[in-house]
This record gives C-alpha cells, structure tokens and sequence, in this order.
C-alpha cells in the first residue's frame, strides 16, 4: 500500500513511491486514526476511487452507517467528477452496529467477485450500544468485540481469497 493512493490520483503517477509496496502475494491491513472530523472517510472514500481507477475490473467495498454517511458524506478531491461511472464500483455497505459487521464478514465467502479493497468507515462506533456501557458485567466487553470482529474480518478475506 502506498501513501499516494489516500490523495488525489493526479499524484499517483508524476511521484515515486513513499512507502514501499508489499509483494502481490502479502496481505495489506491499515488503520487510519484521528480525531472526530478530521477527513478520515473522505481519505478513505479517496483511496477507494483510486483502487478502482487504478483497475479496470476491481471492485471496492465502503461499509459505514447511512446516517454518518448521508449526514456529512466525504469530500471528494478537486477534479473527481462525481458522476464518473467509476464510482459504480464503489459499493456502499450500511451497517448499523457491530453485529451486521460481523453477519455480513461471515457471509463475506459468498460474495461473486471479490473486492479489491475492503473499507469499514468508523470501525470503533459500530460498537457503541448498550451492551458495552460501564454496566456491563463483562470487563473490557468493547475492546474484546472489537478484536474479535477484526479476527473475523481478517479470516473471512483470508479464506475467500
């Protein structure tokens, strides 16, 4: 995974690489963090239109709740026309909370074609709910569902591949 392909793809091709990539047979894994509105998704939502740009037939998977996205979706980079039918390859996944994530990486093996990128927008609000308040009898039940989400969404793409 490069630097580049978060920023806009007019850069992708004038530069050389700021990270080096892995080989084609490595699997590639990132975590973006920051701070409450500070354009993670819209750097997301610019890496998956530069994934599919970049591949004529790749496809990539954008999973987010529809309330965040419709509510303030990401700004697209000067010059992305958004009615480009590349974005038709972009596909949008609502999910609501932590247990459609995990239905929908358990079913991730029947998917037709496989994505070239799978994005989960927000990762840590999907594990929100009143099951993981301070209340629960469970200590650390947030963070244990978090890691165990993550191995599922690691093993599900691992396996379809």
């Amino acid at each position: 995974m490069e630097l580049q392909e978060f920023f806009s793809t007019s850069s992708l091709d004038h530069h050389p690489p700021l990270l080096s990539s892995p080989s084609p047979s490595s699997c590639c894994h990132a975590m973006l963090s920051g701070p409450p509105r500070s354009g993670k998704s819209s750097l997301l939502f610019q890496f998956a239109y530069n994934k599919v740009l970049a591949e004529q037939s790749a496809a990539v998977i954008f999973i987010c709740r529809r309330h965040s996205f419709e509510y303030s979706p990401p700004y697209l980079a000067e010059g992305i026309d958004p009615a480009s039918q590349v974005w038709e390859r972009v596909h949008l996944k609502y999910v609501s909370d932590d247990e459609d994530l995990r239905n929908f990486f358990a079913a991730f093996h029947l998917q037709r074609v496989l994505p070239r990128a799978v994005i989960v927008d927000d990762f840590s609000t999907f594990f929100n709910g009143w099951k993981y308040l301070e209340q629960s009898s469970e200590p650390r039940a947030r963070e244990k569902a978090m890691v165990k989400t993550l191995a599922l969404c690691h093993d599900a793409i691992n396996y379809a591949k």
